[in-house]
């Protein structure tokens, strides 16, 4: 017999240690996934419950490292969240571009391939869920942001096509898709001073509730906040290079 988990990656900050917490609170063993090793097992030591897992899912062969790891300690995967990811702020042009190919095979690439290692089994069970996080950004081209945008449209596409392939099979998957979070975002992407993402961020214990409620009732897309729906729905009311000049215009 194995034991079911729910494995949450990115989890050491942010919205990750946030849904950690409130998924400890439910009752749920968790594994925690992230890079940095201290901050990871020190959430894990304060919600109890948890093992922590270091290790940087973009390095090629980390999900399969991971999953082997979950199957050595008698785990299954009952609940997935893909959470890890980052972005940059700049020039396409002016930006590395190893730190962008990096961007891609987190934000997308390891996502994809944990959630293939994982629903197979889930499928199999009629039972499981996946969050996967997206964002507002996956809704319009962000000038500025070009690579992260492009990759949290991915996350969103490639979420709702799963949640419709595996509707009928008892297996949940959903599309978080919070806009300006107060999280660590902002900093590791390279926003300067303060601009429209301070000002319109929501709180991460929010975003988290909303997306684990959207996730129970079996929704496909989750979008928290009015001004954040609206602004999804943006590219049905406004031609789309109105659209392109707005978010190349917007200061962050």
């Amino acid at each position: 017999m194995t034991q079911p988990i729910t494995l949450i990656t990115g989890a050491s900050a942010g919205l990750g240690a946030e849904f950690a917490r409130q998924l400890a609170g439910r009752g749920e063993r968790l594994v925690l996934v992230a890079r940095r090793k201290e901050r990871l097992e020190a959430l894990a030591a304060e919600i109890g419950n948890a093992r922590a897992v270091a290790l940087d899912l973009g390095e090629p062969g980390a999900a399969d490292r991971l999953l082997a790891d979950i199957e050595a300690h008698g785990e299954r995967v009952a609940m997935l969240v893909n959470n890890a990811g980052f972005g940059l702020w700049g020039r396409f042009a002016e930006l590395d571009p190893d730190r962008q190919r990096a961007m891609i095979d987190l934000n997308c690439g390891a996502l994809v391939e944990l959630s293939h290692a994982v629903l197979p089994a889930m499928v199999e069970r009629g039972a499981g869920a996946i969050l996967n996080i997206a964002s507002t950004a996956a809704f319009q081209p962000g000038p500025g942001m070009a690579v992260y945008f492009a990759t949290k449209a991915f996350v969103l596409s490639f979420s709702e096509a799963l949640h419709e392939e595996v509707a009928k099979s008892g297996v949940r998957v959903t599309a978080l898709c919070p806009g300006p979070t107060r999280t660590e975002f902002g900093a590791v992407a390279g926003f300067k001073g303060k601009g429209a993402f301070d000002r319109l961020s929501a709180r991460s214990e929010d975003v988290v509730a909303i997306g684990l409620q959207a996730l129970d009732k079996g929704r496909a897309v989750a979008i928290p906040g009015l001004v954040n729906k609206a602004g999804a729905q943006a590219h049905r009311f406004m031609p789309r290079w109105l659209l392109l000049k707005i978010a190349g215009s917007i200061k962050l």
